[in-house]
């Protein structure tokens, strides 16, 4: 395998910049650039870098590095000529890394499974509390471990299958298939049960959709621009100002939420104004949570729609029973944003400790692992040999999430937006 190097830190200037590299002629860069053969390893070792900085070295010798080959790293300063002399220099020793080759390459060479890079690419992305905690948890084989019992519970199963087959005419265990498709129930329970989450690990990842909606001039704009502590949308007294969802992305106690505005419920006063109307119904309905906000100082009847919360407005001017709140002056906002943040925390199940689904592949994985799993139940006993092979089935499909089989048709997929360096 080649040698390949890439910036590891953020592209920019910066205090220091990271250049990594790896393969067969890490060691041979490192005595190129500094003069010297690399030293003791995982010690860092300060050295003049080719003549165009003075910085940090460390060298890791294979298996014992993070690709499981020999790794090198410069730690020099973070101005842009010094990091392309860098780059250029070790272009004499290797090419440049793709996207995610590094985790890639640690995939390979059996340092990682593919949900623990995954894992990676999702710490370099979180943006909240709630996401780094679960990235964290996957990076260390949370739910590696929970796909690998299931397989291991499974591949049991099939045993006992497979010896019902092989071993037709020896005495075997009394209902041996009986207990095979026990042990087959219990796991598809388990597996169903993951399924039926709400999807809550691939909406913490990507974010919560929360909608906004409401009638004209209850203060919807008003409320996303308190959320949002800026203006992104237009407030006026005009009734029908928002003709089209606006969004914008926060962080709300700790989790990725995109917050919708949308346009006043009524009876449209013209086709524009109809159109955006069916938007914000539209994307209500699509939402993982509605907020119903209404115009606490009027008497007209609620629209009738689907909402999570409701809350009124205008409490400044006349105060309801239930959530009440005025954004002209701030009362009761905080009690609003904190009600928001326990809905998105009983949405998402953000204190459960089991492993949750991050990736619309592990999902789909499951999928096919639970109809495999129910045609085994399905088979009837005296059909060992059709057991046999939706058992097989099944643990192809869960070797799928963590890499144990058809790798090389799935790590294009899974590294294709890592960030170079990674």
């Amino acid at each position: 395998m080649d040698t390949i190097f890439a910036l590891a830190s953020a592209p920019g200037r910066a205090g220091v910049a990271v250049v990594r590299l790896s393969g067969p002629d890490a060691a041979r860069a490192v005595e190129a650039l500094t003069g010297k053969p690399p030293g003791q390893p995982r010690r860092a070792a300060l050295a003049r870098i080719a003549g165009i900085d003075r910085g940090l070295v460390l060298y890791f010798r294979g298996p014992d590095s993070f690709t499981g080959e020999d790794v090198a790293e410069f730690h020099v300063h973070g101005g842009r000529a010094v990091v392309e002399g860098v780059l250029t220099a070790l272009a004499e020793f290797g090419r440049p890394a793709e996207r995610g080759e590094f985790s890639r390459r640690a995939v390979e060479n059996g340092k990682l499974d593919l949900t623990q890079a995954e894992a990676i690419a999702d710490l370099v992305e979180a943006e909240t509390e709630a996401q780094r905690r679960q990235a964290l948890r996957q990076y260390d084989g949370a739910l590696s471990d929970l796909i690998e019992g299931w397989r291991a519970a499974v591949i049991g199963a099939a045993a006992w299958a497979e010896a019902a087959i092989d071993f037709s005419d020896e005495e075997l265990p009394a209902d041996m298939l009986g207990q095979a498709k026990a042990a087959v129930r219990e796991i598809l329970e388990q597996i169903q049960a993951r399924l039926d989450d709400g999807g809550r690990g691939e909406i913490l990842r990507e974010g919560l959709y929360l909608t906004v909606i409401g009638p004209p001039n209850a203060g919807k704009s008003s409320l996303v621009n308190a959320l949002a502590r800026r203006d992104v949308a237009i407030v006026a007294e005009t009734a029908g100002t928002t003709r089209d969802v606006i969004e914008v992305r926060l962080d709300l106690g700790g989790y990725a939420v995109t917050v919708a505005d949308t346009a006043g419920l009524r009876d449209a006063a013209d086709a524009v104004e109809a159109e955006g109307v069916r938007r914000a119904l539209a994307r209500a309905e699509a939402a993982d949570l509605v907020l119903l906000l209404l115009d606490g100082a009027s008497d007209v009847a609620p629209p009738e729609v689907r909402a999570d919360l409701v809350a009124w407005n205008k409490a400044d001017l006349r105060r309801r029973d239930g959530l009440s709140i005025s954004l002209k002056t701030g009362a009761g906002l905080d009690a609003l944003v904190a009600a928001l943040t326990r809905k998105v925390r009983d949405r998402l199940d953000a204190k459960s400790e089991t492993p949750a689904l991050t990736r619309k592949r592990h999902r789909r994985a499951l999928e096919e692992t639970a109809r495999a799993l129910a045609g085994a139940l399905a088979a009837p006993a005296e059909r060992p040999e059709l057991i046999a092979e939706e058992l097989r089935l099944a643990l192809r499909a869960l070797g799928r999430i963590t890499g144990r089989v058809d790798v090389e048709d799935l790590l294009d997929v899974v590294f294709k937006d890592f960030c170079i360096g990674k």
